[in-house]
């Protein structure tokens, strides 16, 4: 881990003595925090499903501004999301983010994942401000699957009580 910091510090350092103003906004090394390295140097996760099952549902978002381009896929069954992955090409951070909303949500009904907030991501990974567009992108692709899979499989409420039917005239 020290050596992957040291390794950043050099970059960085480089980077600023060529005269990129956008990193000298980056917080500070010690920001990097083990979770964040850890998601980083051992992502979960990584792959793909057969985007054709009906089951599985893909979210594939992109952020302009830093070239990060994010792609969810969850399987479900019976409303629970049993699997998922990613794949992610852009910084550290978005695959960070990519790999810990991967195990963020197996096991997780389809309406909880629905609720995940990017600052739920960003606050547990405790990334540095300048990096929060990374968690964004993890809120999208889960919409963006949650959304594909729901395109698939239309959710319906006749199994709860408070679905009215019509009644038909005669």
């Amino acid at each position: 881990m020290q050596s992957l910091r040291n390794a950043l510090r050099v970059s960085a350092r480089t980077t600023l003595q060529r005269g990129a103003p956008a990193l000298s906004r980056r917080a500070p090394m010690a920001a990097v925090t083990p979770i964040l390295i850890d998601h980083y140097t051992r992502p979960r996760n990584p792959g793909s499903m057969d985007r054709k099952d009906p089951m599985v549902g893909t979210g594939l978002v992109g952020a302009p501004a830093c070239g990060d381009v994010m792609k969810l896929q969850i399987k479900v069954d019976n409303g629970t999301i049993t699997d998922a992955k990613f794949k992610t090409f852009g910084c550290g951070s978005a695959i960070a983010s990519s790999s810990y909303l991967t195990e963020l949500v197996k096991g997780m009904r389809i309406e909880d994942a629905a609720k995940i907030r990017n600052t739920d991501i960003a606050n547990n990974l405790h990334l540095p401000p300048v990096k929060l567009h990374c968690s964004m992108l993890a809120e999208d692709a889960i919409r963006a699957a949650i959304a594909d899979y729901h395109t698939k499989n239309p959710p319906t409420n006749l199994g709860k009580s408070e679905v009215k039917t019509l009644e038909m005239e005669k």
